[in-house]
């Protein structure tokens, strides 16, 4: 029997019967429009948490830090009197260490990092800020994906400039204020305004002495629930004049080296590789991406679970494909005997009889599938304002849908309900294959 042929028997063989086939189908529709719906549920929870927690930390940045934890304090002990010093055997982020960082596999740039080592004091007019100060070792800060809260500023730090977080633009406060007094606005924008910081260190002898700077503030940074936030970044010259000020000696790069360094991966596919490699030369390497995958893990689990509960229902839906099966075949017996008798093989009836049954299958899956994507469509548009406001508090990316229905899942759904209709057909199809012709035509 051609290929062409069988098919168009097995069509007319449940034509026949289209009430009965629809009764039947509409369990594989409910089965496989739960198993879709679930696992596009979790699918969507997956890629929102993702979402938002890549717009509040890039995800292929890897912070590392020297293991200070594992650092081995040797005391040598003068003679006589007790005296002793301590030293430190602990790897330290010197510029040899960052060239070798660069050098691996997969690393797009090596910036390092450091902060102010005195109390530095914004001032801008009458107001003031004690805001964290860092620099990050980098020409143009968009490498580290910082964003500006107004257009007309950059991005690009020259000598004298500096940026400041939306959030710490915010907490310029009067220190002169008093109940009963006008407060001073805050600034709107600060972008192109100079500031003063003041600096402050002390001396062995308790005096304080201040220095005071005057800088261009070059843009305002997009708060993100991050960081910079409330943060001011400055350049890496200017941040080691500083400190070397307020340390009273030179900073020596080959030996001190930096407080932490910021390593860029090229994709996050090679993130946690890179992180354990950092980890392997004797430093701690953080990555969010650890976390990240960590939640896609945790919805990946999700996704079986809420499968395998919408399977459930496609197996309710087998054991009624079965039992229409069954009672076809005892009303088509003389029919099979027939069948038989002009020629027919065993293998030609078994062939008809598992397509009908993989056809309801066919069918119950397509109508499943249409259900499924109508039902999400609901849930998206339910789901929209909550999401949105969740974003809007969080800082992070846009909300996504709630309800995400991957490419593969219809396929794999309509594939997986056509293969639940031929396996709950194998039994009825195997009794009319094996029937004996002469007893099927007598059968009443």
């Amino acid at each position: 029997m051609r290929f062409f042929d069988l098919v168009s028997l097995i069509a007319y063989n449940l034509s026949r019967r289209k009430g009965r086939v629809a009764l039947t189908a509409i369990g594989v529709v409910i089965g496989t429009a739960a198993v879709v719906l679930l696992v596009a549920l979790a699918s969507g929870l997956q890629r929102n948490a993702t979402n938002q927690f890549a717009g509040v930390a890039d995800l292929t940045i890897i912070s590392v830090y020297p293991k200070w934890e594992e650092a081995m304090m040797v005391e040598k002990v003068g003679g006589g009197g007790g005296g002793g010093s301590t030293t430190s055997t602990v790897q330290q982020l010197t510029t040899p260490v960052l060239k070798d960082l660069a050098a691996l596999e997969g690393v797009e740039a090596v910036i390092a990092r450091d902060s102010l080592r005195t109390m530095g004091v914004l001032k801008y007019g009458r107001l003031e800020n004690y805001a964290y100060i860092f620099s990050a070792d980098t020409p143009d800060y968009s490498v580290l994906g910082y964003e500006l809260a107004f257009p007309e500023g950059s991005l690009a730090l020259k000598k004298g400039e500096l940026l400041i977080g939306e959030s710490a633009m915010q907490q310029f406060m009067d220190p002169n204020w008093r109940p009963g007094r006008p407060e001073v606005k805050q600034p709107e924008n600060l972008t192109g305004q100079q500031v003063k910081l003041q600096l402050t260190r002390w001396t062995n002898e308790g005096e304080t002495i201040n220095k005071t700077v005057y800088m261009r503030v070059a843009g305002v940074l997009k708060a993100k629930n991050g960081e910079t936030d409330y943060a001011v970044v400055v350049r890496m010259d200017d941040l080691t004049t500083w400190n070397e000020w307020a340390m009273g000696t030179r900073i020596n790069r080959n030996k001190e080296g930096y407080e932490y360094v910021m390593v860029k991966a090229v994709d996050t596919r090679v993130t946690t590789t890179l992180a354990e490699k950092i980890n392997e030369m004797g430093f701690n390497a953080y990555t969010p991406q650890s976390f990240v995958e960590g939640i896609n893990n945790f919805y990946t689990i999700i996704q079986i679970v809420f499968g395998g509960i919408g399977a459930i229902a496609l197996l309710v839906a087998a054991i009624g494909i079965a039992n229409t099966m069954t009672m076809a075949i005892l009303e088509r017996t003389r029919e099979i005997g027939l069948m038989k008798a002009v020629g027919a093989t065993n293998r030609n009836v078994l062939s008809i009889f598992l397509g009908e049954a993989a056809g309801i299958g066919l069918i119950g899956g397509l109508g499943g599938i249409g259900l499924a994507w109508l039902a999400a469509q609901l849930v998206n548009v339910l789901a929209a304002a909550y999401l949105e406001s969740q974003a809007a508090q969080m800082g992070g990316n846009a909300a996504g849908p709630a309800a995400y229905i991957a490419p593969w899942l219809p396929i794999f759904a309509l594939l997986f309900s056509t293969l639940v209709g031929l396996i709950s057909g194998l039994y009825p199809a195997l009794r009319a294959a094996t029937m004996i012709p002469v007893l099927a035509l007598k059968y009443e």
